[in-house]
């Protein structure tokens, strides 16, 4: 064993020593930041949006399917997973793992040591067998090779059976469940075939995952299987609604090892197998890691920070920017729905996540790719008469609260990103704000709208009412937004006035000192003081709510609820739009300022929630920058980090990861607005290069741990007074330089506040 062990740490030292040449940023990327805890990121090689992600699975429940535990046995390493999610599993097809003896079963597993991983390689010996093996990858094919050290008989098994999430229940609510599979001996190099699977997360409609898998060495002989039944010698076991799989087995192995390549598609195991000879037509490993890590290498350096800064937090810039990048997938061309050349999109896991601050860092680092990723919105669409705010699998669905979408196109159309059709745009969000989904309201559209539309608030009648309502408050902000900008005036003046909805839910009542605060109502408009949280299936789960008032905003009960992933608490300071008049409702400024002390400082705020993303930035509104930077700052150092628990809750495709990005540069988006707001940068340099040739450079100046406040700023020379910039002055190029000092200006960023509806700016 000792031998291998080392022949292991060399190679990847050897390996990393050829990637890392002329290296830059890339470096920084670790891939196992979030790897415990609650992160649930995805540990394995994968390009950009990349399709293929392979990776170890010894956690079937985990949508990741990688748990640290090394007690827990690895049992194949499967081409596709999602990262960072939470609910139910969704993926884990075509698992391949090798192994030495142990052929009277079609179960292998082991336990794992000298792991190693870095940005594009994962590796590992698995102890049982005493095999080394190593997974780089291409956009949709991976390449695997495979050291032994066995005397024994080896073999590559490929299993078309496991999946992620696996059930004893076969109608378990995010379970996925085996539909079909096959698979066939090609040549004695050769292996194709396919997993159909349904289920899981998004409660989804079958899936086909197709592979073709190439081998650089002839296998002497093999087996087939069906249903755990061997059938030595036969190539094929065609689908009858079996779970399948073959044995691949190895007498004379060259210099003990195996490479082989296995693409996938979701059209065909021809087009898998094309994918692989577009990809990846050689046999070197080390070229294929280092061309993987340039094509990460090509956008992580449009950031750049300085030099000097702490290498724990490059390590966690960088990892943020890899993984906002990882979702959603770039199935352009594979999509087996519908035929088309233009851009195609999957895994929007979910919407409701990205939106805030994932999809703006796309568009502020890679513009042309958020304008492909809303076309593809826009194709859903079209093909499914319906925009996703969750997807995953070509199948729309579940949506937490509201719809989305319509955010991410207002959100481009206020930016400025061309190539979108946002005549499109907005009927496709029209549809979602006029027409009710029926069915499953959690696929797609608006649950509740009957309501929303008839009373201006969605009521009790509905699950997750008072969420619902705010979301789709802002929803029709942002559809109102790209109607008034494409100079469509009766839909303008109809959703901007519905834009207001929020407030027919805000109940004056006190808690914790502050008043007012959004609470559910029934079908007739009387305030509701107790409430039964049903199941999902509709049936009465046996909970019985029956707080008194001033205590229902620290009430939470996710999908039955009344409120999703948050209490009141957090959702009353959740009105994006208009934040002044959020500030009137409550009292005025000093009121709205106990009120953000008292959230924050009694533990109401939770640093893992979407819906409180906006929140540390509240002080803007107040007149208060320095406060929002003392408080935002406090978040990270308290909850992130470059260890492998660094990230404070699930990374939800990105977005835990692109909020830390966006703040350590200082800036932060109100998506579906035009400006991002200016707080402290962890770095005394910012370099943004832009897809359109031009530099925006953050530079704070004097930076250090006393002087932690912006005094003052100028924008290209001249005196820039506000807190909040402009989208377009970023595109513009040029230098924003903050000064900094000890203690908070008194001037800077009190005079003009960043735009709130109510206050005339729109």
């Amino acid at each position: 064993m000792k031998s291998i062990k080392n022949s292991v740490l060399t190679c990847f030292i050897l390996l990393l020593n050829v990637a890392f040449m002329n290296a830059q940023n890339h470096r920084f990327v670790d891939p196992m930041i979030g790897s415990e805890g609650l992160g649930n990121v995805f540990i394995g090689p994968s390009c950009p949006y990349g399709m293929m992600k392979p990776g170890p699975d010894n956690a079937k429940n985990a949508n990741s399917g990688y748990s640290s535990d090394l007690d827990k046995a690895i049992y194949g390493f499967s081409q596709v997973h999602v990262s960072g999610t939470g609910g139910g599993p969704k993926y884990g097809n075509v698992s391949v793992m090798p192994f030495s003896g142990e052929f009277t079963s079609i179960k292998q597993e082991s336990l794992r040591e000298q792991e190693q991983v870095a940005l594009g390689y994962y590796g590992t010996v698995l102890s049982k067998y005493n095999i080394h093996s190593e997974i780089t990858t291409s956009d949709r094919a991976a390449f695997y090779r495979f050291t032994f050290n066995s005397g024994n008989r080896n073999a590559v098994k490929i299993d078309l059976g496991r999946y992620l999430g696996e059930s004893d229940i076969p109608d378990g609510r995010e379970a996925q469940q085996f539909v079909g599979s096959q698979i066939e001996v090609v040549s004695d190099t050769e292996v194709q075939g396919y997993t159909r699977i349904r289920g899981g997360w998004n409660n989804g409609s079958a899936y086909t995952v197709y592979f073709f898998a190439v081998f650089d060495q002839s296998f002497s002989d093999f087996s087939t299987w069906k249903n755990e039944q061997f059938y030595p010698g036969k190539n094929a076991q065609v689908d009858d609604g079996s779970q399948t799989g073959a044995m691949l087995f190895f007498d004379d192995l060259k210099e003990q090892s195996v490479n082989f390549k296995i693409g996938i598609s979701f059209i065909s195991s021809l087009k898998a197998k094309q994918n692989i000879d577009h990809e990846i037509p050689h046999w070197d490993f080390g070229k294929e890691l280092a061309e993987t890590q340039q094509k990460w290498e090509r956008i992580l350096e449009r950031v750049e920070i300085d030099e000097d800064a702490p290498i724990e937090q490059k390590k966690m810039f960088y990892t943020g920017l890899y993984h906002t990048m990882l979702m959603p997938v770039n199935r352009t061309g594979e999509n087996p729905l519908w035929e088309n050349d233009t851009p195609y999109y999957d895994d929007f896991y979910a919407i409701w996540d990205t939106y805030r601050s994932s999809s703006p860092l796309i568009t502020l680092i890679e513009p042309s790719r958020e304008v492909d990723i809303v076309n593809a919105m826009l194709q859903i669409y079209k093909r499914d008469g319906y925009l996703p705010d969750a997807r995953s699998g070509n199948c729309n669905g579940r949506t937490q609260g509201g719809s989305n979408a319509e955010v991410v196109i207002a959100d481009a159309f206020v930016k400025g990103l061309k190539g979108i059709d946002y005549g499109l745009g907005l009927k496709a969000m029209m549809k979602d704000a006029m027409f009710p989904p029926g069915g499953n309201e959690e696929k797609e559209g608006r649950g509740g709208l009957t309501d929303y539309n008839r009373l201006g608030y969605v009521s009790t009648n509905f699950v997750r009412s008072g969420n619902r309502t705010l979301e789709y408050a802002y929803n029709d902000y942002c559809l109102a937004t790209v109607a008034k900008g494409i100079e469509r005036k009766g839909e303008y003046w109809r959703f901007i006035k519905q834009s207001d909805n929020w407030q027919n839910l805000w109940r004056d009542i006190e808690d914790n000192g502050s008043r007012g605060f959004i609470m559910p109502k029934d079908a007739n408009g009387k305030w509701v003081d107790s409430i039964q949280c049903h199941a999902e299936n509709g049936k009465v789960n046996y909970i019985q709510y029956t707080p008194l008032a001033q205590d229902w905003p620290n009430c939470v009960c996710w999908w039955c609820g009344v409120f999703y992933e948050a209490s009141s608490w957090e959702y009353s300071l959740s009105v994006p739009h208009d934040v002044a008049m959020l500030i009137k409702k409550t009292g005025g400024k000093e009121a709205f300022l106990n009120r953000l002390n008292t959230f924050f400082d009694k533990g109401f705020y939770n640093v893992a929630n979407e819906p409180s993303f906006l929140s540390p930035n509240l002080y803007h509104w107040l007149g208060r920058p320095d406060l929002s930077s003392d408080r935002i700052h406090q978040i990270i150092d308290a909850n992130y980090s470059s260890r492998r628990d660094g990230i404070p809750g699930n990374d939800d495709s990105g977005a835990m990861s692109s909020w830390l990005a966006f703040h350590m540069m200082g800036l932060y988006p109100n998506a579906g607005q035009s400006y991002y707001l200016i707080n402290t940068p962890y770095f005394k340099e910012t370099v943004i290069h832009q897809e359109n040739g031009s530099d925006f450079i953050i530079r704070a100046k004097q930076l250090n741990q006393n002087n932690k406040y912006i005094i003052s700023a100028t924008l290209n020379g001249k005196p820039f007074e506000k807190a909040f910039i402009e989208h377009q002055d970023i595109v513009n190029g040029g230098v924003l330089e903050l000064k900094m000092g000890s203690t908070p200006s008194k001037i800077w960023g009190t005079g003009e506040l960043p735009p709130s509806k109510s206050d005339g700016t729109f």
